[in-house]
């Protein structure tokens, strides 16, 4: 009877001992991911497919999904591999700004003419959802 009960507290132990493990690996992969989200000028589905496209090939970008009409990008990323700013060089190098940082001129002028967002480029008249 001895003999069972130090059987059944060892195994006891044990699996409190695995679940301990177990939930210190969840807890830890759960810190790797940061969700964020930033404004991105753009207008239009073309835009809204460039600009998750370029954060998207950010390595340590995991989810990346632009909403037309707030312009917010809701981001989920792994903090050990990327950050903001790595992410938004990325879309200012297609053509887009963010408060941060601008596009330069050079991507900007390689966007599709209704998909310009600035002040006097807009494409008026262009119909920006059916890119």
């Amino acid at each position: 009877m001895i003999i069972n009960q130090n059987k059944t507290d060892r195994m006891k132990k044990g699996i409190l001992l695995m679940a301990f493990v177990l939930a210190t690996a969840v807890g830890t992969a759960q810190d790797r991911n940061k969700k964020m989200a930033f404004e991105v000028n753009g207008l239009c589905q073309m835009c809204k497919a460039r600009i998750e496209k370029a954060a998207l090939g950010v390595s340590g970008v995991k989810y990346a999904n632009w909403d037309i009409p707030s312009h917010q990008l809701s981001l989920v990323v792994d903090e050990r591999k990327t950050d903001a700013m790595k992410i938004k060089s990325a879309i200012a190098a297609v053509g887009h700004d963010t408060k941060e940082l601008k596009a330069t001129q050079e991507s900007y002028d390689k966007v599709h003419p209704c998909c310009k967002y600035r002040e006097g480029d807009s494409g008026e008249g262009a119909d920006h959802g059916q890119h």
